[in-house]
């Protein structure tokens, strides 16, 4: 079987008000013999079934016995994945026409690209810490990588997973997400491709993200307890990924 160019890797849990809309959206996109990898995470709804109404054969649909919660269940999709360019994609938003193209062109030169939001049904922007009415990517900052770095340590730098893909010879170094990280895996993502050195920051807002009460990525600012812990755990990832891309480059990856 011919591995396709790209896969879409997708984790679901009970979102079975709009994967439907956020399949299709995805699949006008797609080429003939590009796929999506659906990994439920043991939904408790019709996840599974609305998944299987949408009857396209480029949908894979991998069923977890047991929850992992979401960053295991992304991490099993991303090794379900065929395809040269790798997209994560949440359950419940829209992705907007060209942004596969954009991706793509983008991922030619780069390990892993990056891209902005806008709301479903609302403004064209998405708001972010210290009171900011539009947190966004600048192209720009593509080349400060240790900037970079230090922006996802201050929580400065809106790397989401659902904006965001990365070539297939990446995920040599990015799987398997190590187990303290609960959370986060976008940031990982993006670590990685500071620290490598290739990573491109495009300007578009390539989906609309819909904001309900079951977001898995918090609205609201979390607690100072919260917050150090989750610092701490992002310096570990740090100095855990600059290791094996270490590793990688010694073994002639």
């Amino acid at each position: 079987m011919t591995a396709p160019d790209v896969s879409v890797c997708m984790a679901t849990y009970n979102g079975s008000r709009f994967v439907e809309e956020q399949l299709r959206s995805i699949l006008a996109q797609l080429g003939p013999a590009d796929e999506v990898v659906v990994v439920d995470d043991c939904s408790r709804d019709d996840t599974v079934a609305r998944v299987e109404s949408v009857g396209d054969p480029r949908v894979r649909l991998v069923r977890s016995s047991v929850n992992r919660g979401y960053v295991r269940t992304f991490g099993a999709a991303l090794a379900e994945a065929r395809g040269r360019y790798v997209f994560l994609a949440d359950q419940d938003d829209v992705w907007r026409p060209g942004r596969l193209t954009a991706m793509v062109e983008a991922l030619a030169d780069h390990e892993v690209v990056a891209t902005n939001l806008a709301t479903l049904g609302g403004e064209d922007r998405i708001t972010g810490p210290w009171g900011r009415d539009d947190w966004h990517l600048r192209a720009s900052d593509s080349r400060h990588h240790l900037r970079n770095v230090v922006g996802v340590l201050a929580g400065d730098r809106p790397y989401f997973g659902c904006a965001m893909a990365l070539r297939r010879e990446a995920l040599d170094v990015v799987l398997p997400f190590p187990a303290y990280l609960t959370e986060s895996h976008d940031l990982w993502i993006g670590l990685y491709g500071n620290l490598a050195g290739s990573i491109q920051h495009l300007e578009i807002r390539s989906l609309e993200r819909r904001l309900h009460g079951d977001n898995q990525t918090p609205d609201r600012p979390r607690g100072l307890v919260q917050v150090l812990r989750s610092r701490l755990r992002l310096l570990r990832a740090t100095a855990h990924l600059a290791l094996r891309r270490l590793r990688a480059d010694r073994a002639g990856r």
